[in-house]
């Protein structure tokens, strides 16, 4: 089987997430001692998780749902880090060496992220999928040595594009074998906010102007650069619209190939996936597009202050709960979504419950 077909092996396998078992969870919710519906989205959150996390592949059971069991305590986050070659037309504020100083202080464990996965009790993964230097420790699965610059061609061939969306998908295996039962996407690239506007752009039908973003804090003309790049490179590459595998190989990144793939592999091996920020919303979109099923496997976590976040959340129908303007990356609002939904858990597992209670008598408090 070539790669190409294991591909479409893997997303014609999806299939949705059961609802009976998220039901069961939802009525377990509504025994705890608190008003119906009080934790608001998170209950509908740790629902589906808890259905997930059940769901054994083969035979459904609901029996661990009944009891005081949902558990995301081995949690894990997936970072991919690449370069861009679209960099050398000035839409960064700095060059692409800065990618490979971000994955030392990665696997340093001084990065934002790996503090914060600390504080959440996460375990960082880091994978250089095209990252223009070799860096030391790093786990290395370099397809190639940085994309080619998209406003003279496409970023990469075909078959680096889906060896990369492989990636993502293994990696997702990786980690549930390892017993993980959470995980959250994560990005390091310098210049992947180009790419992820001119991915929305052609995905969603829209113009560069209306979805790109200042990045890290472009300048006026660097901020002009950004979009003139992006709408060359469509008009260069002619990506297929309806096709999600070429719109990363025309003008995407192999990143964004990866979490793609991490997306599709959640929804194949069965496991909830935490969505960070805009680039990683790209990801997801591509993964939904070749699957719309891989939606019931997302949980969103905060909505970025790319311009692009705000279309792509409609367009999946998701609202990420956090809205603090974080514009981090590398999975961090990601990681504090895991920290509520901890807490979440923690009022399901733990609170008081009205079981031998006539919750009738309490229907006004509840409502």
């Amino acid at each position: 089987m070539d790669s190409k077909e294991r591909l479409q092996n893997i997303i014609d396998s999806i299939r949705p997430v059961d609802k009976e078992a998220i039901e069961q969870c939802k009525k377990r919710w509504d025994k705890v001692a608190k008003p119906l519906g009080g934790l608001g989205e998170f209950e509908d959150y740790i629902s589906r998780i808890a259905a997930i996390n059940s769901d054994q592949a083969v035979n459904i059971t609901h029996s661990n749902i009944n009891k005081n069991e949902v558990d995301i305590t081995k949690k894990a986050v997936a970072v991919f880090a690449s370069d861009n070659g679209v960099v050398k037309r000035g839409v960064s504020q700095c060059d692409s060496s800065v990618t490979a100083n971000i994955v030392r202080s990665l696997i340093a464990g001084t990065s934002s992220v790996c503090v914060m996965a600390k504080a959440a009790k996460a375990d960082v993964f880091v994978t250089d999928v095209g990252v223009a230097e070799d860096i030391e420790g790093v786990s290395m699965e370099k397809m190639i040595r940085s994309t080619d610059d998209i406003c003279e061609g496409p970023a990469m061939t075909e078959e680096t594009t889906i060896a990369a969306i492989l990636t993502g998908v293994d990696k997702v295996k990786e980690l549930k074998e390892k017993g993980y039962r959470l995980i959250a996407t994560g990005e390091a690239g310098i210049g992947n906010t180009t790419t992820t506007a001119a991915m929305a752009a052609v995905l969603l039908g829209k113009n560069a102007g209306e979805l790109t973003g200042r990045g890290a804090g472009l300048d006026d003309e660097g901020y002009r650069k950004k979009i003139e790049a992006i709408e060359l490179a469509i008009r260069v590459n002619k990506p297929d619209n309806d096709d999600p595998t070429d719109i990363i190989r025309c003008v995407g990144g192999t990143d964004i190939a990866a979490m793609t793939g991490v997306f599709l592999g959640a929804a194949a091996y069965r496991i909830p996936v935490i969505m960070d920020g805009a680039i990683c919303a790209v990801a997801a979109l591509c993964a939904c597009r070749s699957n719309p099923l891989v939606r019931e496997f997302i949980i969103p976590s905060h909505m970025s202050g790319e311009p692009v976040m705000k279309y792509i959340c409609k367009e999946l129908d998701i609202h990420p709960v956090i809205d603090a303007g974080l514009h981090l990356g590398e999975g961090t609002g990601a990681v504090l979504m895991m920290s509520l939904l901890d807490t979440a858990v923690a009022v399901l597992n733990e609170a008081a419950v009205f079981e031998e209670i006539n919750v009738e008598q309490y229907r006004q408090f509840r409502q």
